[in-house]
């Protein structure tokens, strides 16, 4: 009866959730989420940072600059912002000759925009590619801040188990994003959905 009571104060994106009752961690609401962009120190705006061992968050001229991702040791790509409109033109095709693996997504940097398809494709491109730690993972979209942002966050609490709150706050010190409110909300959503199953798994193993 209580996972049913947590489903349904969990739709209300407003409000914070305590899934596990022994753990200390709360999942804030969408608004909390947002405001841990605007407090603190994050780290300046530049093209390319890297925000995870082996794993690079960039814009739109970290992408199209073949040289730079050379020397970078850049061997996969992950597009966020595929597509013809308002989004970055590269494809398989553009790193020919490179050995860049490529993989794109066509996401829109809307609120209304439901990117968490994408969460568990985008992350298993990136764990995939590290599992050579010869590689390194460029994810970019226009500029860098929102859509692929948002990927690299799913790809840690995903593979990593970091919370919500954890990955924002290890990935803006290391590069400045914002990804929009709906965005948030759909990790919000992500982090509540693996708390349960780690809540589950935990009380499998203790029967």
């Amino acid at each position: 009866m209580s996972s049913c009571v947590m489903k349904s104060r969990s739709r209300n994106p407003y409000t914070a959730v305590q899934v596990d009752p022994d753990s200390d961690y709360i999942t804030p609401g969408t608004l909390d989420l947002e405001h841990l962009f605007w407090t603190g120190t994050g780290a300046q705006y530049a093209h390319v940072n890297q925000v995870w061992p082996g794993v690079y968050i960039g814009d739109e001229t970290t992408a199209l600059e073949l040289a730079g991702l050379r020397d970078l040791g850049i061997t996969h790509v992950l597009n966020a912002a595929e597509g013809k409109f308002n989004n970055v033109l590269t494809g398989a095709e553009y790193y020919a000759g490179m050995d860049i693996h490529y993989f794109g997504v066509e996401a829109d940097d809307k609120p209304s925009f439901n990117i968490s398809p994408y969460f568990c494709p985008a992350t298993q491109f990136i764990h995939e590619a590290l599992s050579d730690p010869q590689n390194n993972v460029l994810v970019h979209c226009v500029m860098g801040r929102s859509r692929s942002a948002t990927l690299v966050l799913a790809y840690l609490m995903m593979k990593h188990s970091l919370t919500v709150v954890d990955a924002i706050e290890h990935v803006r010190q290391r590069r400045c994003i914002l990804p929009n409110h709906g965005f948030l909300r759909q990790l919000r959503s992500l982090d509540i959905t693996l708390q349960e199953d780690r809540l589950r798994e935990k009380r499998e193993m203790q029967h």
